[in-house]
């Protein structure tokens, strides 16, 4: 599984990385966690607000921060 987070680096952008890290955690998947912050990538998921989460190249959700929780189902 790869779950990429798009993002400026801005600090929602890094507690979704977070978000999705202790999700991964919390199930012991075997996953691939990338940021992706080049914005030519990022427009190419059709995500025009950051932060985004991309979960084997479908976009999960986009302009806000879901939490934990959120991510396991998405998951």
């Amino acid at each position: 599984m790869v779950i990429k987070v798009l993002g400026s680096g801005c600090a929602s952008c890094k507690k979704l990385e977070s978000n999705v890290k202790e999700a991964v955690k919390e199930l012991g998947i075997d996953a691939v966690v990338e940021k992706v912050e080049d914005f030519k990538e990022i427009a190419a998921y059709g995500v025009m607000k950051t932060p985004a989460i991309v979960v084997d190249e479908q976009v999960k959700a986009m302009g806000r921060v879901p939490s934990v929780e959120d991510i396991k189902k998405y998951l």
